[in-house]
């Protein structure tokens, strides 16, 4: 399959099923072989429920990272994807790719034994599709490239910029999880042999998560751990109860939701109430 040097914005996450279409200079080698092909690669062909490395985008064409990658699961939609983006030779728009089908996880729920229409009716919560195209919004507190919608991506900017006027710093503690790495958690902890019913009392079951629509963040702030009730007593979160509706991100778990979720001061969406 013939290959351009480079294509269509380098600051976008190209979105499948199976597979995820990062751009090469965001990624970290895992060995010399990766550091080789990523400082040549526009982009990395990274399965989901894994992060393992496929296939790099080179300027010769498609290389091949791990024996047997063009047989892995969803390779195909894949490749597709990836000629379509070649094709276009113009800048993506995230908010014009629409979002990926939701058919195949709700056979992999089936398979989990998880109920999803049952679910459902007893959360009050409904199955989230991801983006096809999500934009590059900085980076968390770890580093890792923060994927969101673009809409959200530029919100979260101008909520940071403007928490930093008034000397309060807000971090991104996660975004963007997909459907798979929310499986492969559920699929690693059933083999150990957790009951399902277990491990819905500390995890989202998949695709009910309001992260897998890349409009939702978890925020911290520096000297407090991640994710914890305790982010309520910060300056942060009394600023962002102030302020975070002036840039349409809303507190989603508040005590005592609807949902029977916990309460999480740290987890904030962006959009409609």
């Amino acid at each position: 399959m013939p290959v351009r040097p480079t294509f269509a914005n380098a600051r976008t996450l190209l979105n499948t099923a199976e597979v995820e279409l990062w751009p090469a200079g965001l990624l970290r080698a895992r060995s010399n072989a990766d550091a080789r092909a990523l400082a040549r690669a526009s982009r990395v062909l990274r399965r989901k429920d894994d992060g393992r490395y496929l296939a790099a985008v080179l300027p010769e064409g498609l290389v091949g990272l791990v024996p047997g990658w063009s047989r892995s699961v969803g390779m195909d939609d894949a490749l597709d994807r990836l000629e379509a983006a070649q094709a276009r030779g113009a800048p993506i728009d995230p908010d014009l790719s629409g979002v990926l089908p939701l058919h195949g996880l709700r056979r992999r729920l089936d398979h989990l034994g998880l109920d999803a229409d049952d679910y459902a009716a007893r959360t009050g919560l409904v199955l989230v599709a991801e983006p096809a195209t999500l934009a590059l919004a900085g980076f968390d507190r770890y580093r890792r490239p923060l994927w969101l919608t673009r809409a959200a991506g530029r919100a979260w900017q101008a909520m940071r910029q403007a928490a930093a006027g008034d000397q309060i710093a807000l971090e991104a503690i996660s975004g963007y999880r997909s459907h798979a790495y929310q499986l492969g958690i559920f699929q690693r902890k059933l083999e150990r042999g957790q009951p399902l019913a277990r491990i819905l009392t500390v995890n989202a079951a998949p695709g009910y998560s309001e992260h897998h629509a890349g409009t939702a963040l978890d925020i911290g702030t520096p000297g407090q751990p991640p994710a914890e009730e305790s982010f309520e007593t910060t300056a942060a979160f009394a600023w962002l109860q102030a302020n975070a509706t002036r840039f349409s991100f809303y507190m989603s778990y508040p005590r005592g939701n609807a949902h029977g979720i916990i309460y999480e001061p740290w987890h904030w969406r962006h959009g409609g109430r």
